[in-house]
Formats: structure tokens, C-alpha cells, sequence
């Protein structure tokens, strides 16, 4: 066998180990009793250290030192999965292994700390894990930045979002963040100005809810054979390759917060279900990082399921499930699910100021990477950007610092993707309904296999046969453009 070859064998196993750990990982947050989370945190830990050491051992680096010279002869899949290996071996090799396993387990214990944490509004008590997951992945922050060549926050963000640094989003940040005062201030205006929506009358049933959920899922394209919907404290899409497992939270109160979750997690879904077939075990299968993941799941949630068109389809089927009232009525549903409020809650914030949550953590985040921001000083910091930012005032920690999940969970450097991912999927809208003329009427008409082919081709189906700019370039005919994501919010939020 060539060298490439046998990487290609050694990378099939590391996608089996890290399917096993998407699998307990999505129990861990569904199913599994609290009772077992420190045995739990160490088979994650040992499955992690497996996954590590099969990367670094020498036998894998001399490999891919042999595979340079068969690059003539592989096609441009084979190239590409060549250099996605050579990415994540140069990540894993700039982390010991002992310092790997550490940050599993504190990642794990403290994920379980903060379910219990959150609930009971105690900070001080989550603190001391969260203390130990900070201190950890600064390590790995500065260990794989001296690696790559970067600073250690850039080091962490390139593990969800390659070739993405601080240096391309904080001009992007900066002219959005220059632009939000005025247009949440005039949407809210305009937004004043028109009749208050017509309230909903509930209780809506969690299993009606979960019932509709499904429905919807299906129409857009997720293929349970391959995947499921479950319940979990924070809504989010895991699982394994052939096994997509998504979750959501339900109100008996209020169904649509459970609702635009399931849709955004099955943005998530219809991406992992559509990466190449016949590279799902290689690197060059994978999706190729968390901005163009968060750009499917907006495109499903924001783009087209809070369109005219969409709650147009929407509002018989609302009156099927929950009894006809005049609320379901589609405009009504626009004024109830686009109204523009600043609030607390980031997974509840609206189009229009989300942005304003993202950039406030991605702010902090930095400044707890760096030193500069002392853990301790997390809930005075994240207030007072909040009361800055939106006006906004925070009555605890739990819907403070402690509301989502991603900091106790190790994933510094994940939340500036959402907000690229948002701006990525108005660009990929724009772009699918100048090639689909007829797309608002079929997703009136609940048709949805037009839109799901394009992304297949456009974004799914690419894998990390591309650069994230490449895929973004090829798709929409440019580069990320801020000014396309503000335009369409003016045309959503601001008509006369």
C-alpha cells in the first residue's frame, strides 16, 4: 500500500473513535444519569487520549512526510484530505497528551457542574471547574499557537473555524457593531408603531409540539433513518457519521422557542447528513468549520423558516396541531417571531440584536484566554457589557455568565461563528434565490428539495474539499460581505 493509503486506514479509525465519543457525548447531555458522570468524564478522557496518541505517534508523521511525495498522483480529494490530515495532525501534535486528557475531564465535570449550577443560580460553585477548564485550554490556546505560528485565542478558534483569526473578524464585527444602534432603534420604532401581536393562546402540548417538530423536519429533508430528535437542558446537533442526533427544549407555554430550535438544529442535521459519501471517515469529509455550520443552521431557522413564505405553510399547519386561532394567522406569526426586543437570553434574542450577544462573549472570551479579564470577574464583566450593549439589565448569573453552555464545556473560540454564520447564510440565501427564481413559492408550498439540492451542491457536498472563503466565493460569486447581511435585516426590519 502507498503511504497515503495507509493514512487513509489510520484516519478511518480516528473517525470511528471520534463517532463512539459524539455518541456519549450526545448521551451524556440526554440520558445519562448524573450519578456517572465522573466515570463517564473517564472513558471520554481515555477515548480522547486513544484518538491523540493515533494522531502523534511517529508512525503518522512519517507517513504523511512519505505521502508529499505521491502528491502527483492523487486527485484533487485525495490532495485535499492530504492537507486537512497534515492540519490536524499539526494541531494535535502541539498538545501533550496528559494536558489532552486533562481538558477532557475538566470539560466533562464541569459540563455536570453547570446543569446543577445554572439551576441554582450559584456561580461560586461552578467556579472552581470552570477555573480548571479555562486554565486548560489556555494551555492548549498557547501551546498550539507557538505551534502554528499564531496567537493562543487564534490557535483555539482555528480548531473550529480553520484559517479564521482575529484580524478578519474584528473589521466585520466593527461595522456591524457600528450599524446595530440605528437599526434596532428604527425597527423598534417602526415596530412600535403597528398593533402589538396577537397573543397566543396556549398550553401547547410537549408532545403535539414534538409532533410538529418532526413534521417540519421531514418537509425540510432530515432523514431519521439516519438520525433523531431528543430532549436536552441546551438545544444542540451531535451524534456520529450515519447517526445525526439532535436535541431541542420544550415550554408548554410557549411552542416557538422549541420550534425555531428543532429548525436551526436541523440546519445543523441536513449538513452532516450531506457530506460526501464516499469521504465521510476522511478529514476532507468533514464539514469544513463552524461558520459555514452555523450558516446552514441560520439559513433553515432565520433565512427561510421566519420568512413570509415559510409562515405562510406555517399557519394551517399551527391550527392543525394547536386548535385554529386567530394568532397563527402568517402575519401575525411575522409580527410574534420577528419582533425586534432586546433581551437576556442569547438562544431567544432576535435577528436583529443576536448579533450584539456574540460579540459581547467573543470579547470576554478573549480576555479570559489572554489574562486580562480574572475569572472571578466574569459575571461583573458580562453585565456590564450587557447593560452597554443592549440596555439590558442581568437580575442573576444563571441568565447571566452561566446561561450557555460553551465556556464550561471548553469550547473558547466557538461563539464568533454564529455571527459569521449568519452573515454567511444571507449571502448563500441571496445567492440560492437568484439561481432558484421560483423559491419563495415552493417553500410556501412547503417544498423544500430545490433549496436542499443547492446547498448539497454548493455547501454540503464539499466537504473541506475547499477553504471555508473558497466555498463561501464559489457558492455566491464573492468573498463575506458584511453590508449583504445588514441589507437584508433593513429589508426584514425596516419596511415602511
Amino acid at each position: 500500500m502507498t503511504a497515503y493509503t495507509k493514512l487513509e486506514q489510520r484516519f478511518t479509525r480516528l473517525s470511528r473513535l471520534s463517532d463512539a465519543l459524539g455518541i456519549l457525548g450526545w448521551d451524556k447531555e440526554t440520558t445519562m444519569p448524573l450519578g456517572a458522570a465522573e466515570t463517564r468524564g473517564e472513558v471520554i478522557a481515555t477515548l480522547s487520549v486513544m484518538a491523540h496518541t493515533l494522531l502523534t505517534e511517529t508512525e503518522t508523521t512519517e507517513l504523511l512526510a512519505a505521502a508529499n511525495a505521491e502528491q502527483d498522483a492523487l486527485g484533487v480529494w485525495q490532495r485535499a484530505n492530504l492537507r486537512e490530515m497534515r492540519r490536524q495532525h499539526a494541531h494535535a501534535t502541539a498538545v501533550p497528551a496528559d494536558l489532552v486528557e486533562a481538558a477532557a475531564r475538566a470539560s466533562t465535570a464541569c459540563e455536570v457542574r453547570w446543569r446543577r449550577a445554572r439551576g441554582e443560580n450559584d456561580f461560586s460553585g461552578l467556579r472552581p471547574d470552570l477555573q480548571w477548564v479555562l486554565d486548560t485550554q489556555r494551555e492548549i490556546g498557547q501551546a498550539k499557537g507557538e505551534a502554528l505560528g499564531l496567537s493562543p485565542y487564534d490557535a483555539l478558534l482555528d480548531q473550529f473555524d480553520p484559517g479564521t483569526t482575529q484580524t478578519f473578524i474584528d473589521p466585520i464585527f466593527a461595522e456591524i457593531g457600528a450599524a446595530l444602534p440605528e437599526l434596532v432603534g428604527r425597527a423598534m420604532e417602526q415596530q412600535d408603531s403597528r398593533p402589538e401581536p396577537t397573543p397566543m393562546d396556549g398550553p401547547f402540548p410537549i408532545a403535539a409540539q414534538k409532533a410538529l417538530g418532526e413534521k417540519l423536519m421531514r418537509a425540510i429533508g432530515f432523514d431519521f433513518e439516519r438520525g433523531r430528535l431528543d430532549i436536552s437542558t441546551h438545544p444542540f446537533c451531535g451524534g456520529a457519521s450515519q447517526d445525526v442526533r439532535i436535541t431541542t427544549r420544550y415550554d408548554e407555554n410557549d411552542f416557538s422557542s422549541a420550534l425555531m430550535g428543532v429548525l436551526h438544529e436541523t440546519g445543523h442535521a441536513l449538513y452532516e447528513q450531506g457530506r460526501p459519501a464516499d469521504f465521510l471517515a476522511q478529514p476532507v469529509g468533514q464539514a469544513r468549520g463552524m461558520s459555514l455550520h452555523e450558516s446552514q443552521s441560520l439559513l433553515i431557522e432565520m433565512q427561510v423558516c421566519r420568512s413570509d413564505a415559510f409562515l405562510r405553510f406555517l399557519s394551517p399547519l399551527l391550527c392543525q396541531t394547536f386548535g385554529d386561532q386567530p394568532a397563527f394567522e402568517a402575519h401575525n406569526l411575522a409580527a410574534f417571531l420577528r419582533r425586534v426586543e432586546p433581551g437576556l437570553i442569547r438562544v431567544d434574542a432576535d435577528e436583529v440584536t443576536y448579533p450584539a450577544h456574540i460579540m459581547l462573549r467573543y470579547a470576554l472570551e478573549k480576555a479570559m484566554i489572554s489574562g486580562d479579564l480574572a475569572l472571578a470577574d466574569l459575571p461583573a464583566a458580562f453585565n456590564d457589557g450587557m447593560q452597554r450593549s443592549l440596555g439590558v439589565c442581568v437580575p442573576d448569573d444563571a441568565s447571566g455568565c452561566m446561561q450557555d453552555v460553551h465556556w464550561p464545556a471548553g469550547l473558547f473560540g466557538y461563539f464568533p461563528t454564529y455571527s459569521l454564520g449568519a452573515m454567511t447564510a444571507a449571502q448563500l440565501m441571496q445567492a440560492a434565490r437568484g439561481a432558484l427564481p421560483a423559491l419563495d413559492a415552493s417553500i410556501e408550498n412547503g417544498e423544500f428539495g430545490a433549496l436542499v439540492s443547492w446547498l448539497r451542491d454548493a455547501v454540503h457536498g464539499r466537504g473541506s474539499v475547499g477553504e471555508t472563503p473558497a466555498i463561501i466565493a464559489e457558492a455566491t460569486g464573492g468573498p463575506l460581505d458584511p453590508s449583504i447581511y445588514l441589507s437584508h435585516l433593513r429589508r426584514r426590519y425596516l419596511r415602511d
